[in-house]
């Protein structure tokens, strides 16, 4: 992907992220829907986002609510065909080479989109702080469900998909609002973040809690704090080294660092 020109004072805060990685022992990655803009897939909250054409459906009204089970799946299948075709971005395959240097031990993310695993980063390294938007479950019996199969059903009879092993609900792989946390990713994230000396924050808005929480862990306990990101974020100013400018063409020089 063509990169865009950074300005001087851009490139040279480039240099210093670069600076930064390389003097660092460990670092931990943690990314928001801006890393995945350059794939194609649009971000929820900037204007034209995901949020600006459907508000999202809360957890206790998809369980309670056969219509708002359907909608959440028609916009689910209406939407996948932009998450299918996507690749994985210049941010993307920086990070994955920094895993792969051994540099970084896991990557922190907000998103569910799958494309770190598609850039070559190990599943067991990632930590989907919201899951998994590739596959689905059963809220009941947990069992997986193949998103293919759910569409085949989906589109024959229009209605929301029951678990054919103990009927209970079926939902995306994915964490809605009003829908708790995942215990063991939350933990992941926190260890990660306890146990850097960097932490490199991407693409994210931080604005959702408790995601946002683990920028100010690692910075609490040491480590040196830096964020990429578009716009400016709520904390900005308790980082080292703040860059709002293009994602890829910010991080695509660390893939030298191998």
């Amino acid at each position: 992907m063509a990169g865009i020109d950074l300005d001087l004072t851009t490139r040279k805060q480039r240099d210093e992220l670069v600076r930064l990685v390389g003097e660092a022992q460990t670092v931990v990655g943690f990314t928001g829907a801006g890393i995945s803009t350059e794939s194609g897939i649009p971000d929820f909250r900037s204007p034209g986002g995901l949020w600006t054409k459907n508000q999202p459906i809360p957890f206790d009204e998809f369980l309670s609510s056969a219509s708002a089970r359907r909608e959440a799946w028609r916009r689910k299948f209406e939407m996948d065909p932009v998450i299918a075709k996507a690749q994985p971005g210049r941010g993307h395959m920086a990070m994955s080479r920094l895993v792969a240097a051994g540099k970084m031990p896991g990557v922190i993310t907000q998103n569910i989109d799958n494309l770190h695993q598609l850039s070559g980063v190990p599943a067991e390294r990632v930590v989907e702080l919201h899951g998994n938007g590739t596959y689905a479950h059963c809220l009941d019996c947990g069992v997986r469900h193949e998103l293919a199969d759910i569409k085949v059903k989906f589109e024959s009879t229009g209605e929301a998909p029951m678990c054919a092993e103990c009927g209970g609900v079926v939902k995306s792989a994915t964490i809605s609002f009003g829908q708790a946390m995942p215990e063991l990713a939350m933990q992941r994230a926190r260890d990660l973040s306890l146990n850097c000396d960097l932490f490199l924050t991407v693409g994210s808005s931080l604005v959702v809690q408790p995601a946002a929480w683990f920028p100010v862990v690692a910075k609490d306990a040491g480590a040196r704090l830096v964020i990429v990101n578009r716009e400016a974020t709520p904390l900005d100013s308790i980082a080292d080294l703040v860059i709002n400018a293009d994602i890829g063409s910010v991080l695509s020089p660390l893939a030298p660092l191998m």
